[in-house]
């Protein structure tokens, strides 16, 4: 086996700039990204909890539960707001 040669300082300097640069951006951007995952997860919640109120509301409707007409109201409120959700 050959004995190692080496290596360049400028290919050394250039490895190491490079690195730092690569964490440098890394966590630029992963701050520039945060906030913007904490909403699209707010969102989601926010929608998963009408979700469940209106799978709720339709289960006490398929047993009867609930009586017709507070629950037609409350599920058209919920689909409006489901609707203004997704626009």
């Amino acid at each position: 086996m050959a004995p190692p040669v080496a290596v360049s300082p400028l290919i050394k300097t250039a490895r190491w700039s490079a690195l730092l640069f690569g964490i440098f951006y890394g966590h630029q951007r992963f701050e520039y990204l945060k906030p913007i995952a904490a909403e699209e997860r707010r969102i989601e919640e926010e929608e998963k909890k009408a979700r469940e109120e209106q799978e709720r509301i339709a289960k006490e409707l398929a047993e009867g539960n609930i009586k017709n007409t507070t629950t037609c109201v409350t599920v058209s409120h919920i689909q409006i707001l489901l609707f203004i959700l997704m626009c």
